[in-house]
């Protein structure tokens, strides 16, 4: 009987562990590979999905305590950080553009001069969308954080994406469901693609741009764990996803359409050559928030 008591007097102190204990071990062991700020988003991001309390509210409590089972939870994600895995897989979400998306190890993990790219597309064509003809491509959809925030923003436009993995697509899928837009996927290699069906106002995309030379400068927590696929191409032909699509966007787009990309800031240069080659008339770099050339324009428009 005695044993009993003892026993679950040792379960209700294992089971009633003050969130503040835990938070001291949690910045102990993060501490040596993150920035403190850093692993503060961390430990309010968990409690905001495992306890459902924003900061203020644990500020009001400091002595909450948690149970067993949200005990493993944080401990599961605090072994998952110490791999320097990204905390929006940890969680499995990430908000874009205003909006929730789901994100596992099959799509890259939106960026925010991606956000940039989307603003950009939306402040050119808000005002000239006259009705449901407008067409809008995305090419590389991952997650779906681009076109489905374009059918979002742009309600009149009728928004296709593409990408070759199937998996991303499945994620896409649930995005565009649980984002209530309207987005037809479609299954495709644009490197295999010999001609884009139909006619669009705007073809958009970020593909993969990060040279094989460029993985040093590169943090763990995106070599180990983002999709390759999405990521690099060969350090011998770095704009093979550029040329391919400028091409075959030479025919798709609608007389006064528009190409955007996404690119890489080592390489605005070369991507400017490379359109005009191709018999782009107008090509324009923009900077992002940071001051680096990360998005292109170009039309046929002189």
């Amino acid at each position: 009987m005695l044993k009993q008591v003892q026993h679950d007097e040792n379960y209700k102190l294992k089971t009633n562990l003050k969130l503040k204990e835990f938070k001291t071990d949690f910045f102990s062991k993060l501490l040596p590979l993150f920035p403190e700020t850093e692993v503060e988003s961390f430990f309010y991001l968990l409690t905001e999905t495992y306890l459902k309390k924003k900061r203020i509210q644990l500020a009001l409590e400091p002595d909450l305590e948690i149970n067993e089972e949200q005990h493993q939870q944080y401990q599961k994600a605090l072994r998952r950080l110490l791999q320097q895995e990204p905390i929006q897989y940890i969680l499995g979400d990430t908000e874009f553009f205003g909006y929730p998306f789901q994100v596992n190890q099959h799509t890259l993990i939106p960026r925010p001069e991606t956000e940039e790219l989307v603003a950009w597309i939306i402040e050119d064509c808000k005002f000239n969308i006259q009705n449901s003809t407008f067409k809008i491509l995305d090419i590389g959809t991952g997650s779906g954080c681009i076109p489905i925030s374009l059918a979002k923003e742009l309600p009149q436009a009728k928004v296709s994406s593409m990408d070759v993995s199937e998996e991303a697509l499945k994620v896409a899928q649930i995005n565009s469901t649980l984002n209530q837009a309207e987005v037809k996927l479609i299954q495709q290699d644009i490197l295999q693609t010999e001609s884009l069906l139909g006619k669009y106002d705007v073809i958009v995309s970020n593909p993969p741009y990060v040279r094989e030379l460029e993985k040093e400068q590169m943090h763990n927590n995106v070599l180990g764990f983002e999709p390759e696929l999405a990521l690099f191409v060969a350090d011998e032909d770095p704009l093979i996803f550029y040329r391919k699509i400028a091409q075959l966007a030479k025919e798709a787009l609608t007389e006064n359409g528009s190409l955007y990309f996404e690119i890489n800031e080592y390489l605005p240069e070369e991507l400017v050559s490379l359109l005009e080659e191709i018999g782009y008339q107008n090509v324009e770099l923009k900077k992002d928030i940071f001051g680096k050339y990360r998005m292109c324009k170009a039309s046929f428009r002189a």
